[in-house]
């Protein structure tokens, strides 16, 4: 058995063509816009969903639509605007994509039912075959002394028994087929434990992630889910601050002060 500690990395974040968009606005108005805010060096995120925005009212400047008397000019107004007035469609086309490493099938089986706006590419246990057993404990548990020194040795045991049946089934023998390889490999991962530590890569819009935030940073919910989540959060309140200035803290759930955007 070997402790890990659950991790997030961001490996993918949006980025705008400025060429391609300035075009587009050269041609329908409001050049103006994408000259103001492309120098600002604000992330493309909030750029690509302020852009969103103000196609639905074409509101890139002033005098493009006749109906639009004032058009905000301060980014972070807009976006707040956004928030506020709950117009989340457009937080839909930023999407940002995580790694997920050492959490536990608990915490993805959970994960995986937050489907709209989400994709998942998850590691395989039918071909990826266990040499060991990484696991997490929280802290409380780790300072339970009877409760650790009998839980490792159920990991050993589970770890033990892995290396035992990929001799059993010869599968390091030479000549070995891959098809009996993941036959073997897919009985095999029957006797992992729950809590072992995997790995997930997980894409979510900005919508989407409002939402899992809140869902999965409250009090109520699963403890080590809990902890990813406050990860991914501070991660997002770096890349877009302005769609999550609305948050407020309260012993690591992040609460919104607008809800369904």
């Amino acid at each position: 058995m070997r402790h890990v500690e659950p991790s997030v990395e961001l490996i993918a974040r949006p980025q705008i063509d400025w060429d391609a968009l300035k075009k587009y606005l050269g041609e329908v108005g409001g050049l103006s816009w994408a000259e103001r805010v492309e120098p600002q060096d604000s992330p493309d995120a909030e750029d690509l969903v302020e852009f969103a925005g103000r196609m639905c009212y074409r509101s890139w400047e002033p005098g493009l639509n006749p109906n639009v008397g004032r058009v905000r000019t301060d980014s972070g107004q807009y976006l707040g605007n956004v928030i506020g007035s709950q117009h989340g469609s457009v937080l839909e086309h930023a999407n940002f994509t995580f790694v997920l490493h050492n959490v536990s099938r608990v915490l993805t089986h959970e994960l995986i039912r937050h489907r709209a706006g989400c994709a998942y590419s998850q590691e395989s246990l039918r071909y990826v075959r266990l040499e060991e057993i990484p696991f997490w404990f929280p802290e409380w548990a780790r300072e339970d002394e009877e409760l650790m020194e009998r839980s490792l040795k159920v990991l050993d045991t589970l770890e033990e028994h892995q290396k035992w049946m990929a001799e059993h089934f010869e599968l390091d023998k030479e000549g070995t087929k891959f098809a009996h390889k993941k036959h073997m490999t897919s009985f095999m991962r029957r006797f992992a434990p729950e809590g072992l530590g995997t790995g997930i890569v997980y894409t979510a819009n900005l919508r989407s992630l409002r939402h899992v935030i809140e869902m999965r940073t409250a009090p109520g919910a699963e403890e080590e889910i809990r902890l990813v989540f406050g990860k991914v959060a501070e991660i997002m309140k770096q890349e877009a601050p302005a769609i999550f200035a609305d948050y407020d803290v309260e012993e690591g759930a992040w609460i919104p002060g607008t809800r369904k955007a």
